[in-house]
Formats: C-alpha cells, structure tokens, sequence
C-alpha cells in the first residue's frame, strides 16, 4: 500500500523531469529551432512517453521553453537599475538585454513556427513595457527625441539589438564591442535633433 509521503514524493520527481526536460527543450532550440521531440528527450535523459506525459504536443513543450527562457530573462532585467538619468538608465539596460536576446534568437524562431502571434506579444509584453516607461521618461526629462512613437522606437531598438546578437553569432563583430555598438546605435537614434553630444553616458568598458 502507498505510504503518505508518496504521493508528495511523486509529485517532486515530477517536477524535477519537467524542469530537465524545459531545459533540454531550451538548450536544444536554442541551437537549433527544428529540434524534435526525440532530440529534446535525448538531451533531458528522458524517454518519449515521460516527455508526453508531461507536454501532450511539440508546441506545448516548445511554449513552456519560451515561457522558462523569458522569466529568467525577466528576472536579470528586472534587476538593472534603471534610477537617475534616462540616458545612463538604457545604457545599463541595453548591456544587460543583448546576451539575453542572443540566446532567445533561435528559441523565438521556433515559437514563431508552431504558437500565434498574439501569445508570442504577451510573453514579451513586460520587456517591451519596461523600455517603453523609460523612453518615455526621458521624453519628459528633454533627453530623448519626442517626433516619432514610442513603439516604433521600442520596435526598433529590438531590431537593433536582434542585429547586433546576429552580427555577433555570425562572427562579425567580437563579443566585447556588442553593447559598445548597440548604446552607441540607440543613443545616436533617441537623441533630439540638435542636442549636443556632451552628455551622454559613454558605453561601459569592458
């Protein structure tokens, strides 16, 4: 007969497989977006029917992947001081977001295939309102430029920083000039027309 502590016990291996098995699917789709179910449960030392029980469908598994990767990258911006000048505030937040694009490059790519793009929106929906409250708060400030809309601006610094992270998969430009060349790109775009360079935060050394 099951003892009591069973069940509890049950339920922590489970979670302990499904944390194995996100992860794998992280790790997998990361380097490769077409990755199969066989290739994820391989990686997690799982069997197919362990990973079924857990993630009836490919796309399930491949949400809850991205689901995984943005609350950790949620909790390392999260972390950023984004106190005092607008300016120095996005430059902290642009070195901390590059990597972290980076790395979801090829998970998105995946999502993209198999989840709508409504649900896609909603994951990045915190992200995209964290930079567009500090745009908007160096808007008021006078150091941002205030002629063109704030989700374009968001749009576009995504796009710069999805470049960048490409340039550098790519082995076009060294790790170590990665968040010199994104501040320097983002400050040149959010800077008003006419207002002097002298100012400005210098990106951070390395």
């Amino acid at each position: 007969m099951p003892t009591a502590a069973a069940g509890p016990r049950r339920r922590a291996d489970a979670e302990r497989s499904i944390a194995r098995i996100v992860s794998a699917a992280r790790t997998c789709l990361s380097g490769d977006p077409n990755a199969s179910v066989d290739d994820i449960a391989k990686a997690a030392g799982v069997g197919r029917m362990t990973l079924y029980g857990h993630f009836r469908t490919r796309p399930e598994l491949v949400e809850a992947a991205l689901v995984d990767a943005m609350h950790a990258g949620e909790e390392a911006l999260s972390a950023v001081d984004l106190t005092g000048d607008a300016r120095e505030a996005l430059s902290r937040l642009l070195d901390s977001s590059w990597s972290l694009v980076a790395e979801s490059m090829a998970l998105l790519a995946a999502a993209q295939k198999v989840l709508p793009a409504e649900r896609i929106r909603e994951l990045h929906a915190a992200p995209a309102q964290r930079v567009g409250e500090l745009i908007r708060r160096g808007q008021n400030d006078g150091v941002f430029r205030v002629d063109l809309p704030i989700t374009w601006l968001i749009n576009v610094l995504h796009y710069i920083l999805k470049g960048a992270a490409e340039e550098n998969r790519a082995g076009r430009m060294e790790t170590g000039e990665v968040s010199r060349v994104v501040i320097a790109t983002v400050q040149s775009l959010l800077r008003p027309a006419g207002a002097p360079t002298e100012g400005w935060p210098r990106p951070p050394s390395r």
